[in-house]
């Protein structure tokens, strides 16, 4: 883990230090558009063929949506104990998320004159969620349940199968209880491909969220022109601001609960204390080797920083020019800092707070912004599945109101149709 105090480097110095994800995509692009223009020709025998290649999976054509007996059949293999988590889960998820929808609204901007803006739901979406290292029916919820709130028709699922042909069955409940039933047994790139084009067995969505691997970002990246997409992924992160009150055993549980995903992963503390740091150094070594994920870690710890600072105002300073995806704020008086946060996915705040509360159980989203994409995203909500539609209303005195204005614009920009449109109205009937 490298040390840096502010006094004696930059904060740009710092920020070039932490790894980010668009070289990547860069570096794949050319391999993932053979892989997309490859689905888009071969279609269902082309997520075959790199499912076997790249998942070491033989799925017959016939087999590559989930049947109606395989998601019934996954609720014998996982524990009472998981399905009442993920239901008590998709609870609060509900509320938070029922919680964010707006209502259509109208104002009278000039007498007889009415503009507004209604709400409708995006018609129909692909959800992605990755296989790989773990298995997290949690982002099913976290896709699926704002989706389900707005009112979105038409969602799909793909997911990579395991070694044994079948997608893990804890993916599969949790996408039943959010009553999604077109699940496919596909991951990657050729995923992203099949739901943006469409397939004989996928059809094709209007758009495409969820995480995934620098693969699947980069195909999502690079398909933006024919379907939407979330904000671009990229490893996780978490950046804790403490104060000498924090705790160096919360500080360390919580660091080390976001890198422990993946090698990639990225981890931050930024303090005012000396002491902290002290500890923290003194103390995380006896985390790391007690650790069932070890290794992960070890790896991930190359990525990652402590920053010391001279004062909590430069915590934050340097949290906003870094946009985290993940932030704590570990001080005695957390709200006051919160009140200068600009860019952040999500804040937690306080020392009983910790960001694992909001990945799983306390119904805020976790499907956030990585690699910076804080200072121009947000993290995953209702607002990602609807549109708003404005519109207005006039009779003919309003029209008059407006008519002037709108006429001179037109003709200045010698757009002349625009105005005889304004001009037919006056002249004529009502």
């Amino acid at each position: 883990m490298k040390k840096f105090n502010l006094n004696e480097v930059t904060k740009r110095k710092i920020i070039d230090s932490i790894p980010r994800t668009s070289s990547q995509i860069n570096n794949l692009q050319y391999d993932v558009m053979e892989i997309i223009n490859n689905v888009i020709l071969d279609k269902d025998a082309a997520l075959v063929r790199y499912t076997e290649e790249f998942d070491g999976v033989s799925i017959p054509i016939e087999k590559i949506k989930v049947s109606k007996e395989e998601i019934e059949d996954s609720y014998e293999k996982i524990s009472d104990d998981l399905l009442d988590a993920l239901r008590y889960a998709k609870k609060n998820l509900l509320k938070f998320h029922d919680a964010q929808i707006p209502e259509d609204w109208v104002i009278e901007i000039e007498e007889n004159v009415n503009i507004g803006q209604i709400y409708r739901p995006i018609e129909s979406v692909g959800i992605y969620i990755p296989g790989g290292r773990a298995i997290y029916p949690s982002t099913v919820l976290m896709a699926a349940v704002p989706a389900k709130v707005t009112g979105v028709e038409k969602i799909i699922l793909c997911s990579p199968p395991q070694k044994n042909g079948n997608i893990a069955p804890e993916i599969l409940v949790a996408a039943n209880e959010c009553e999604i039933a077109n699940i496919f047994k596909v991951g990657g790139v050729q995923a992203i491909a099949a739901m943006a084009h469409g397939t004989e067995s996928i059809p094709n969505v209007l758009k495409v969220i969820g995480p995934g691997n620098k693969w699947v970002n980069a195909a999502k990246v690079l398909l933006s022109n024919i379907i939407a997409i979330d904000s671009p992924a990229g490893p996780s992160e978490i950046l804790i601001i403490a104060d000498l009150s924090a705790k160096s055993s919360f500080v360390i549980r919580d660091f080390l609960s976001q890198i422990e995903h993946d090698p990639d992963n990225i981890g931050i503390i930024v303090t005012p204390s000396d002491d902290l740091i002290e500890k923290i150094e003194n103390e995380i070594g006896e985390y790391i080797s007690n650790s069932k994920r070890k290794a992960i870690i070890e790896t991930a710890l190359k990525n990652s920083i402590i920053v010391k600072t001279d004062n909590l105002d430069e915590c934050v300073e340097l949290s906003n020019e870094i946009g985290p995806e993940h932030l704590e704020i570990m001080t005695e008086n957390p709200k006051e800092l919160m009140k200068h946060v600009r860019n952040a996915g999500a804040i937690f705040l306080g020392s009983f707070s910790p960001v694992p509360l909001g990945d799983y159980s306390a119904g805020t989203n976790h499907i956030l912004p990585t690699g910076g994409n804080a200072k121009v995203y947000s993290g995953l909500s209702v607002f990602d599945f609807m549109k708003s539609i404005d519109y207005l209303e006039c009779n003919k005195n309003g029209l008059e109101i407006l008519s002037k204005s709108a006429m001179i614009m037109a003709e200045f920009e010698e757009l002349y149709e625009h105005s005889n449109a304004i001009k037919e109205r006056l002249n004529g009937q009502k």
